[in-house]
């Protein structure tokens, strides 16, 4: 981890925000801002484009989709913006939202919102080694980690005005389905079709959902920021662009297809963006069983959301692989995400052929 707290760059070539626009824009709805704003780019993530907001008395963050293709259901501003103001009584790990403003409104030519700066400890492959932290609390912190989830996950819905957020029931079916056209949407001429994987998901899906509740999407540790005082305590959960209602199974298979562990294949752990395997860490079954004991839910049959959520990661990587591919982004790192992709779809096989499923 670097010592920079909530890591910004330079704003990348074709990614430009107008200062003025902006400003004159964001100060008509928050008042009390003062001075104009250096505007820079958070360092981390690969979807959606966020950008600080930097006032001379209070830091703002602006969330806005990527440039070129997009998925017509994905990168949707209203969703995240509209799930966090709904939780925030309930839930205090998410930042404060100020406004939204949709696609014909826009001065930027897309929708986009603002919400707080929450200043933080966020943590990407290693704990820092200031920390001193030892196999105690590795462990203090990963079960916070997923405590958090479990939290969310026990969210009455309903109760804060979510019960319309979408269709919980048949969530499993729609999102195999719906991942599985967009990946063959967005193939390109040197990744795998992976019709073998697509095909063992859509015949061995569950014939039940264990529940439902508020999803996620995509939590994981290096989406989540820290408390300064506490680094147990995580004081905000961020990325809530693909949050749903539906079976909790899937996000935590979500979440464990990023949570490589110390005996993962070498080609899987130049995914590692978090340290998942830190001492003290818990593997991945260890984290189901602590699941389980704590919801009550049945994960005998986790094989299939590990395999989901594994091959769903591929199809993330996929659709901004092929924004690249296209000549719609310009960030180097894409170059390598055709691989990525590849690996993925053959590590969903790995885990098919050992699956009792």
């Amino acid at each position: 981890m670097t010592e920079e707290l909530n890591k910004t760059v330079k704003i990348r070539e074709g990614e430009e925000l107008d200062i003025a626009v902006v400003d004159a824009f964001v100060k008509e709805r928050i008042t009390g801002l003062i001075g104009v704003p250096t505007i820079r780019q958070f360092a981390s993530g690969h979807s959606n484009l966020t950008y600080s907001l930097q006032y001379e008395n209070r830091n703002l963050v602006l969330r806005r989709p990527p440039h070129g293709t997009r998925p017509k259901s994905g990168h949707s501003m209203i969703r995240e913006f509209s799930v966090m103001n709904a939780l925030k009584p309930v839930f205090s790990s998410v930042p404060e939202t100020f406004f939204h403003v949709g696609d014909e409104d826009s001065p930027l030519g897309a929708e986009f919102y603002v919400m707080e700066q929450v200043d933080g400890r966020k943590l990407d492959r290693d704990i820092p080694k200031a920390w001193n932290f030892g196999e105690d609390e590795g462990r203090k912190l990963c079960i916070s980690f997923f405590d958090k989830l479990i939290d969310l996950h026990r969210v009455d819905y309903k109760a804060i005005g979510l019960g319309d957020f979408g269709r919980p029931e048949g969530y499993v079916s729609r999102q195999v389905l719906g991942w599985n056209g967009r990946y063959e949407k967005a193939i390109t001429d040197d990744v795998e079709s992976f019709e073998d994987v697509r095909s063992w998901l859509e015949t061995n899906m569950p014939k039940g959902e264990v529940g439902h509740s508020i999803l996620h999407g995509d939590y994981r540790l290096d989406n989540v920021i820290l408390s300064e005082e506490n680094p147990f305590d995580i004081i905000a959960v961020l990325d809530w662009e693909i949050s749903a209602l539906g079976d909790p199974l899937m996000d935590l298979g979500n979440t464990l297809a990023y949570w490589t562990q110390a005996d993962d294949p070498d080609d899987m752990k130049m995914f590692r963006s978090q340290p998942s395997y830190a001492p003290g860490m818990l593997t991945r079954r260890e984290i189901c069983d602590m699941y389980a004991e704590r919801t009550g839910y049945d994960l005998s049959n986790f094989d299939y959301y590990m395999v989901y959520g594994v091959f769903r990661l591929a199809v993330i990587i996929q659709q901004i692989y092929y924004r690249y591919y296209h000549g719609q982004s310009k960030n180097p790192t894409f170059a390598v995400f055709g691989e990525r992709t590849n690996v993925l779809g053959n590590y969903a096989r790995q885990l098919i052929e050992k699956s009792n499923i």
